[in-house]
């Protein structure tokens, strides 16, 4: 008799699924290490007084260096069959009429650099040109006066010295320049953490999104009001008297397009911020946070992205509300 598992033949062995390899971003290393060795440099120049303010100056790019180095390690993420990447003017000009395109690009390339770099240029010199045209005397001045009146009120002599030495620094060329480093560096970390807080909405509203997405999106939803705001700001506060120029509160933007301006910030702060909160550009870069969640993550519902970005919207605005109840003499 024959075998009858003769013609018999075994089952091909499964199939190996091979994942792509997911790249890292090796040059933020080797940025990471050039800005820690500079960093260095000029944190040694501060500490033997050849750098005034280079101390801070330099711990703050150490700090900006180390973060670089850390996040070269992450992967990047990797989107099927992505589209072309969009050149650098593509993206910074297209954010302005076509951002759903921009925000989809930036899911597959999510690249920040450029825009990140013009934010916080942009947010240094308008920093640099208010200090000279209100003075550094008045804003020091103020600031002291606002905080001997404040519940964490400094000894006298800290205050005295604080007037002198403020006034001193803010009028040095070097000390500006340090601080308009620190402005641009300030932006990196303000930028991760916000990226950090659209990542756990995401989550938390049963998305799925990378970091490096949930960062590119943060800085370029940002990126049009930041322009907008900052133009308008250059153009009033030379129109404006400095006298009539709140000295704190200006330095962030001189445009009123929301309700704030039917409050007096001096008799009704906690009323000012609420309002100020309900603006044009407000929701405006409430959309483009909601549409680029959507637009910018793997798998991000449209509702999801509101929901993010109107709940990050509430908690910014609960802040805002308790520093104004806690110091209203800063609005003053």
């Amino acid at each position: 008799m024959s075998d009858p598992n003769q013609e018999f033949q075994a089952p091909p062995p499964p199939e190996t699924i091979v994942e792509p390899e997911r790249p890292r971003p090796v040059k933020l290393l080797y940025a990471g290490i050039a800005l820690i060795v500079l960093g260095i440099i000029i944190m040694i120049g501060g500490i033997v007084n050849f750098i005034p303010g280079g101390t801070g100056t330099g711990l703050s790019l150490c700090g900006l260096g180390i973060f670089l180095a850390a996040l070269s390690f992450t992967h990047l993420p990797v989107v099927p069959d992505p589209p072309p990447p969009m050149s650098t003017f593509e993206r910074l000009a297209g954010i302005f009429y076509e951002p759903t395109r921009v925000f989809r690009n930036l899911r597959a390339h999510p690249h920040w650099l450029a825009a990140i770099l013009v934010i916080g240029i942009l947010n240094a010199a308008y920093v640099t040109v208010f200090t000279r045209r209100v003075t550094p005397e008045r804003i020091i001045n103020f600031t002291v006066d606002k905080l001997e009146e404040s519940p964490i009120k400094p000894p006298p002599d800290v205050l005295a010295k604080m007037r002198t030495d403020g006034v001193e620094q803010a009028k040095n060329p070097v000390v500006q320049a340090g601080n308009a480093v620190k402005i641009v560096v300030n932006s990196f970390f303000g930028f991760a953490l916000l990226a950090g807080l659209y990542l756990l909405g995401v989550l938390a509203f049963g998305g799925r999104m990378h970091f490096w997405q949930a960062f590119a999106v943060a800085i370029y939803a940002a990126f049009p009001v930041v322009i907008i705001q900052k133009v308008i700001s250059f153009i009033i506060l030379f129109l404006k008297s400095p006298e009539d120029v709140h000295p704190l509160i200006g330095q962030e933007t001189l445009v009123t397009d929301n309700l704030g301006i039917l409050f007096k910030a001096a008799d009704h702060p906690v009323l000012y911020v609420a309002a100020s909160a309900i603006g044009i550009l407000s929701f405006y870069k409430l959309w483009l946070v909601a549409k680029g969640l959507h637009e910018g993550g793997y798998k991000v519902s449209s509702s999801a992205g509101w929901g993010v970005a109107i709940t990050l919207w509430a908690l910014g605005l609960l802040f805002g509300l308790a520093i104004a109840a806690i110091f209203p003499s800063f609005f003053s």
